[in-house]
């Protein structure tokens, strides 16, 4: 019976569910600022992990700063990850900036702004049908 869960998937879960006590607790550096950590993908040897950050009160700038640091800080943040994971090898980790979640509030807002747009095209056009409705009616008269 194979298992649901690869083991690189199990140790994403549990470096992902570490890493954000991290940096929640343990991390004071105010050049960081607040985080949040969206994804962890490891490499099937374990070797390595990617951590994927995101930031929603930080503008891009702040953000792309607030990932060079935390990749300064990851040598730091590996030894703290090995003392809470039991596994003889930690992963190096990475620290990624993700926008996906910018990326889609964005694309969000764009939705709503066609649909808006669209209402009121369509509102304009009902009202130019019924202004030619009556102009014909009239004429009849």
């Amino acid at each position: 019976m194979a298992r649901e869960f690869s083991r690189a998937d199990r140790v994403a879960q549990q470096v992902q569910k570490e890493a954000a006590q991290i940096l929640q607790r343990d991390l004071k550096d105010p050049r960081i600022g607040m985080v949040t950590i969206s994804e962890v993908e490891v490499s099937r040897d374990l070797a390595y992990a990617k951590i994927f950050i995101s930031s929603l009160l930080q503008d891009e700038e702040k953000a792309k700063s607030s990932v060079n640091q935390l990749n300064e800080l990851a040598p730091y943040i590996r030894s703290l990850l090995a003392k809470r994971l039991r596994m003889r090898h930690v992963p190096s980790v990475k620290f990624v900036l993700d926008t996906s979640l910018n990326e889609g509030i964005r694309m969000s807002e764009l939705v709503d702004k066609a649909v808006k747009s669209d209402k009121q095209k369509s509102e304009q056009f009902h009202s130019d049908e019924e202004q030619a409705a009556q102009d014909e009616r009239q004429d009849k008269e």
